[in-house]
């Protein structure tokens, strides 16, 4: 939207910051909120470009806050970068985000080399109830690493998957505290 269209707007909605009604000051606080955030992207943009790590980290996260299909391919693309923090980043936003565009790219993050990234990826999963989704975490239950294994029986219970009850059950005696920990909370999610 350009910078003088946006303005006029703004203009228009800033006197219902007043009305009588709650309802319709919150609906113009947020569209107020909203006009902001997407006049504010195009400096998320650069921050991303030129600045340095922790701007870069900080403007993915604030891409999460801007939301919408539009912060979706610079999101894919942190992905796909070489520095894990950066690809942290984009996963742990797109799994908030949860917009159905985000899926096979999360999916496809179960396999980065990663192990850090994988387990956001499989708590981003949680965003998604997709008999898909349940498939591709399954292998996880077997990690034995106190991380993977731990997420994915954590993301089960989220997604409220009764089918794999017993093997999560069976993690409850994993030589790995966090892993028993999460089993434990998997099972008290579940339906």
């Amino acid at each position: 939207m350009d910078k003088a269209l946006n303005s006029r707007i703004r203009e228009a909605v800033v006197p219902l910051l007043k009305d009588p009604n709650p309802e319709v000051r919150q609906a113009a606080a947020q569209a107020l909120e909203r006009l902001e955030a997407a006049e504010s992207l195009e400096e998320v943009f650069e921050r991303l470009k030129r600045g340095d790590r922790a701007t870069k980290i900080a403007a993915i996260h604030t891409l999460g806050r801007i939301g919408g299909a539009k912060v979706l391919p610079i999101l894919f693309y942190c992905t796909a970068r070489s520095e894990e923090d950066i690809r942290c980043a984009a996963v742990k936003v797109l799994g908030e985000l949860g917009h159905p565009e985000a899926l096979a790219t999360l999916l496809e993050k179960l396999q980065d080399p990663s192990v850090t990234v994988r387990a956001l990826a499989i708590e981003a999963l949680a965003s998604y109830r997709n008999p898909a989704v349940i498939q591709r975490l399954l292998p996880f239950l077997d990690a034995n690493d106190g991380m993977l294994d731990a997420e994915a029986a954590l993301t089960l219970g989220r997604l409220g998957d009764t089918s794999q009850t017993e093997r999560i059950i069976a993690l409850l005696n994993s030589p790995h505290d966090n892993t028993r920990a999460a089993a434990a909370t998997a099972l008290s999610l579940l339906p």
